[in-house]
């Protein structure tokens, strides 16, 4: 399956031996957290280097040795987080680690998927009002599986009708099938970024051979 131009899977070595030790059932919750956290780390640097910023000058400061030097910034600086739980949760901080912001505004949106229907249902939703005029330069969604696509489909939506200017995707595991679908949400707003894409969607909505519920292994619930 030829996936869309603004789908971009990443060909790290590191993220694939990383997802590779991911998937398999021997990972604990405390080692699925950390693995987890570190493919986030490496697909924050990779997703927001693609035209996502741009370094802008912002004057001088001194160095502990008091030499001068040019002090590099980023724009836009308009920007904002937005994991979906719960999984979401766990690539906060790999993100917030790498942005040079003294503080990124986090929203949180929670949806599931009926087990009949697997359509998302939104249950969560603490997108503050904007002003008139207001708008977000760039919504950073961060979901570790997309598997049929609803939810990302869904919550790509919310942020376009919300103000998002653009929207940069990461998770981890893809289906074909699914990155696809949100993919085609808003062709010209989102930018999708991955470590694996699986080519198999399950009956129940799980990828093949995939993670499991990443976020039952995550809070050890399953």
């Amino acid at each position: 399956m030829s996936l869309p131009d603004n789908v971009h899977v990443s060909t790290h070595p590191l993220l694939q031996a990383l997802v590779s030790q991911l998937r398999s059932a021997s990972a604990e919750s405390n080692k699925t957290r950390s693995l987890t956290a570190s493919l986030a780390s490496i697909l924050a640097v990779e997703a927001l280097s693609h035209n996502t910023f741009s370094a802008i000058p912002e004057g001088l400061d001194v160095t502990p040795l008091q030499e001068q030097y040019n002090v590099t910034g980023i724009s836009p600086s308009n920007v904002v987080l937005v994991p979906i739980l719960r999984s979401g949760l766990s690539m906060i901080d790999s993100f917030l680690s790498v942005l040079p912001f003294e503080s990124v505004p986090i929203h949180y949106l929670g949806l599931f998927r009926d087990k009949t229907t697997l359509s998302p249902i939104e249950y969560y939703n603490k997108l503050p009002v904007l002003k008139d005029g207001e708008s977000i330069d760039v919504a950073i969604v961060l979901d570790p599986v997309v598997a049929t696509g609803g939810t990302a489909s869904a919550v790509i939506q919310s942020l376009r009708e919300w103000g998002a200017k653009k929207v940069v995707f990461v998770s981890i595991v893809v289906s074909e099938e699914g990155v696809a679908r949100a993919a085609t949400e808003w062709p010209e707003g989102v930018e999708i970024y991955c470590a694996a894409v699986d080519a198999v969607i399950s009956s129940t909505g799980y990828i093949i051979p995939g993670v499991g519920d990443i976020g039952d292994r995550l809070n050890h619930t399953h």
